[in-house]
């Protein structure tokens, strides 16, 4: 079981908006957009928003994550009846 590519993607994409947010917060002009503040106010969005999917997706890292998973889509797809 490896590492999906969904929770690769979405590290790296939480990984860029929170450089890019230290990088605004000292001062630092990633995204040229001559005003200031829509460059704070987009650079703050992109990075609430990717912290936000990043947090609801389980992303599985460790081997034993991903089987935990493997078992646990298993027995959503094949629920016994008690």
């Amino acid at each position: 079981m490896n590492i999906t590519s969904g929770t690769i993607v979405r590290t790296v994409i939480l990984a860029v908006a929170l450089i890019n947010q230290i990088l605004v917060a000292s001062g630092h002009s990633v995204i040229p957009i001559p005003d200031e503040d829509w460059e704070t106010l987009i650079t703050t969005g992109a990075t609430v928003i990717t912290a936000l999917l990043a947090w609801w997706k389980n992303n599985s890292f460790t081997k034993a994550a991903r089987i935990g998973d493997y078992h646990m889509r298993i027995a959503k797809e094949n629920p016994t009846k008690q």
